[in-house]
This record gives structure tokens, C-alpha cells and sequence, in this order.
């Protein structure tokens, strides 16, 4: 019998700018085993995607997996432009921790009221490669948040944050200094990739980043590690 699964997200769901763990994912598993949707919206925050869970009642998932948060960590960074965020996403507050908890916890408790699926909520990729970086202790604090969450409400954990953080420890990458992307950067990928048919993977290698194409977005190895922790967990979903 085929599952369906709803995958929940920002633009690493959306995957115009990440390597797709959506495609990723599939090909892990037999043939006609899942059918994916895709419900990723780019620069999104929690609260975003609590304003759209209608969507996801609609296709009535069997399980559906969550992986939001990244831009919430990122607006805690300094230098971040919180308030061209709010403005562009329409935003009723400015994002915080206490904030970004309420609307992740709220997500889960429509989904389970309003669907019978089974979910589950992904820590958060690591911002960055300096794992002693601030971008990265950001997503590690934010993962614990998510953690956090998953016991309140009773959905499962995926440590994709903890997953991430081995293979950096062990590919011990150069120390390149974390810095967010401009749209104008995000542009300039989609350009690259898309007309000048450069690889994620190019662009990625030739700055020197080994999960990301731009600290936050994925290539092939990050995209890779977010199918991997999904995948482990379908199957003690069906035992």
C-alpha cells in the first residue's frame, strides 16, 4: 500500500534553491512505496506555515513530516534584516523563540485534530559550517526547541540537526565565516543553476561549503542527510 507523505517546509522543501530530499527520498524507497507533496514556500517562518495547514487537511496525508525553523533561527542572528522579513512575509510580530515554539506547537495540534496522520518534526539543518559559529549554535538552539515541541505534542523527532553535525565533525571542512544570503545571491544561484546549467553541487565545491550551496541552502550531501533521517524513520512508522 502506498503512504502518502506531506512534507511541510521553507525553501529547502520548495527546493528551487536546495538539492530536492523530496526526489531524494523517493528514490530510497520501492517503487509506488510513498507518494510525496510537497508544501514548501520560500523564506517561510513557522508562522507562515501555520497559515497554511488548510492545504495539507485537504490532501489527507497518512504521515507528514515538518521541517521549518531555519529562517526563524537566522532572524536571531545579528545583522539579519528582521524587519524587511516581517515586511516582505507579513509578519504580525517580530520572530522570536517564544514565538516561533507557539506557532510550531500550533502547526502539530491542527494537523493531529484535523488529519489521522502520523508526524513528525525535523531538528533543523546546521546554518553554516563552523559548528562553534553563532549562525550554527543558532540552529542547534532552535533544534532543541523543535525538540521540545515534538514531546509537548507527541509527534516524533528526526535529528537531522545531529546527523548534520557528525558529518561536519568529520569532514572537518575549512573554516569559512558564515554569512547570509542576499536575494540578490539567491538570484545569482538560480541563474547559475538554471540557465547556465551550473550543478547545486559546482556552486557548492567551489566555495568550499560541504552541505550547503550557500550556508543555508542544500547540495547534494545536506539533501542526502535530510532523505536519510526520513527514511529511517518510515519504517518503524509500519511495524
Amino acid at each position: 500500500m502506498t503512504t502518502r507523505v506531506a512534507c511541510l517546509g521553507d525553501s529547502l522543501t520548495r527546493a528551487q534553491l536546495s538539492v530536492d530530499y523530496l526526489e531524494l527520498l523517493e528514490r530510497r524507497r520501492p517503487p509506488g512505496d510513498v507518494r510525496l507533496a510537497r508544501f514548501g514556500v520560500n523564506g517561510d517562518f513557522a508562522h507562515n506555515l501555520s497559515q497554511r495547514v488548510d492545504a495539507v487537511v485537504a490532501d489527507s496525508p497518512d504521515v507528514i513530516t515538518v521541517l521549518i525553523g531555519t529562517n526563524d533561527a537566522r532572524a536571531s542572528l545579528a545583522g539579519y534584516p528582521v524587519e524587511r522579513a516581517m515586511k516582505r512575509k507579513q509578519l504580525p510580530e517580530r520572530p522570536s523563540a517564544d514565538w516561533f515554539q507557539q506557532c510550531l506547537g500550533a502547526v502539530v495540534e491542527r494537523l493531529r485534530v484535523q488529519t489521522d496522520a502520523t508526524i513528525a518534526l525535523l531538528s533543523l539543518p546546521v546554518l553554516g559550517q563552523q559548528l562553534d559559529g553563532a549562525a550554527a549554535r543558532a540552529s542547534r538552539a532552535y533544534s532543541r526547541m523543535i525538540a521540545e515541541v515534538a514531546t509537548t505534542t507527541k509527534a516524533a523527532y528526526l535529528p537531522l540537526h545531529e546527523r548534520q553535525t557528525e558529518e561536519l565533525f568529520r569532514a572537518d571542512p575549512p573554516p569559512i565565516p558564515y554569512q547570509d544570503p542576499t536575494p540578490a545571491a539567491s538570484v545569482g544561484v538560480l541563474v547559475r543553476h538554471a540557465l547556465l546549467h551550473r550543478s547545486l553541487d559546482t556552486i557548492s565545491e567551489r566555495r568550499g561549503l560541504v552541505l550547503t550551496t550557500d550556508h543555508i541552502h542544500q547540495n547534494s550531501r545536506g539533501a542526502a542527510l535530510v532523505a536519510e533521517v526520513i527514511d529511517a524513520w518510515l519504517p518503524v512508522r509500519r511495524a
